[in-house]
């Protein structure tokens, strides 16, 4: 990601409307701080997870650069510094070490943090090396430049020809064009394998079109800067054309590095709610068996939650099951074949007659003996359709009048 700095502004007259196109700089930062706070609770759960620490400082030092970038915070830290355009250097340096650490976390996070080859560690030494030197190269060149003028927005093409400022920009957009080529193709080599969890492939996928965006930021930046070298000054292209793209590729490059932690964690909770939701009907039967039900406990986790109300139906399930009738079990597991189900909800529906009819046994005789000591494994282990079938009222009692129907019309499956 890039941050669509102030240094490359908008040349428009109207002060309130400069400040208000310039609003895009909060827009994602906003939603780069957003990230990082869905992100916190389980950094600091995981603080020994070194990845979740990188994409946390990642997601931070983003912030960071689109903060320091806009206009009215470039004007701040050059007042503050009593330095023009000091702002710059702090912007181009923030940028590089984005780069260097996404070029890092994309090498550790594909390669794996416990499974480091020699050439993986060489290659996270060179990205440290170079991307340190050269925020070092970006200091000594400012303060070697004579750059007394501040530019808030359009400090590219303002000092593109200028001694040591012409070298530093071109330094940082060289830096940050190496590093998205070199992100891309690491991206998109690792989007093509086998095997990948499909909220890792989307969430690399929106970082391969922000990264690829991030491309078209560069070619407008050098571009205009390149321009000024022979006369001519496209500045729309850095200053109209740079800032929303980068705008654009922060967002996508947000999203795409959280996805795969929040998809997979949506979809965990998702899943597990679902799975107390659907056990509801049996629950509700159970209760009436049993008299009592789980108690509410208002900070206990979902998956708490859905742990309780499963041992609760399989605990009155248990002595419920000597009330059950194999023989009608297997009456209604027929006739529910017959009327063309598939052999899993027939199976259900057949569970779902033998538990009604054994609540209704127990109510009668609930100290009688029973129809034995049936096996009750799998229907202790299919509770989830069972619960299923229960919630249509109308099959069961379909398959209960085909079942009570007279043999010889009930044909025989095997």
């Amino acid at each position: 990601m890039t941050a669509a700095h102030g240094l490359g502004g908008l040349a428009l007259s109207p002060a309130g409307v400069l400040d208000e196109f310039y609003i895009s700089f909060w827009i994602p930062a906003a939603i780069l701080t957003s990230a990082l706070v869905i992100k916190l609770p389980t950094i600091i759960r995981l603080w020994k997870d070194p990845l979740l620490r990188a994409v946390g400082g990642l997601l931070l030092l983003a912030c960071s650069v689109f903060v320091f970038a806009a206009p009215t915070t470039i004007a701040w830290t050059n007042r503050v510094t009593g330095v023009p355009n000091i702002a710059a250097p702090l912007v181009y340096s923030l940028l590089t070490a984005f780069c260097g650490s996404c070029l890092l976390l994309i090498i550790a996070w594909r390669n794996g943090l416990s499974d480091r080859t020699a050439a993986t560690r060489r290659a996270m030494r060179w990205v440290i090396t170079l991307y340190s030197g050269v925020i070092v190269a970006l200091w000594v060149l400012f303060a070697a430049a004579d750059a007394p003028v501040e530019r808030v927005r359009d400090l590219d093409t303002y000092y593109a020809s200028t001694p040591f400022m012409r070298e530093e920009i071109l330094l940082y957009l060289l830096a940050h064009t190496v590093a998205v080529l070199i992100t891309s193709r690491l991206i998109w080599n690792w989007v093509r394998t086998d095997g990948l969890d499909a909220w890792l492939r989307w969430g690399l996928k929106l970082l391969g079109v922000g990264y690829a965006m991030n491309l078209v930021f560069d070619a407008a930046k050098l571009t205009a800067v390149v321009a000024r070298w022979t006369g001519h000054a496209p500045d729309w292209l850095s200053t109209d054309l740079a800032p929303p793209v980068a705008c654009l590729s922060a967002i996508l490059i947000a999203v795409g590095f959280i996805l795969p932690h929040a998809g997979q964690y949506l979809h965990d909770r998702w899943r597990v709610r679902l799975a107390h939701h659907q056990l509801r009907p049996l629950y509700v039967l159970m209760r009436a068996v049993d008299g009592g039900g789980v108690p509410f406990v208002l900070h206990a986790t979902p998956e708490l939650r859905l742990i309780r109300r499963e041992t609760f139906i399989r605990d009155v399930l248990l002595p419920l099951a000597r009330h059950l009738d194999e023989d009608r079990r297997r009456q209604a597991y027929d006739a529910a074949l017959a009327l063309g189900f598939e052999p899993d909800r027939a199976k259900a529906l057949a569970a779902a007659v033998a538990v009604q009819d054994a609540v209704e046994a127990g109510r009668r005789a609930p100290d009688g003996d029973g129809c034995g000591d049936p096996d009750t494994t799998d229907l202790l282990q299919e509770i989830a359709a069972l619960s299923r079938a229960l919630r249509h009222p109308d099959e069961i009692a379909a398959v209960r009048t085909r079942a009570a129907a007279p043999a010889e019309s009930v044909p025989v499956h095997e």
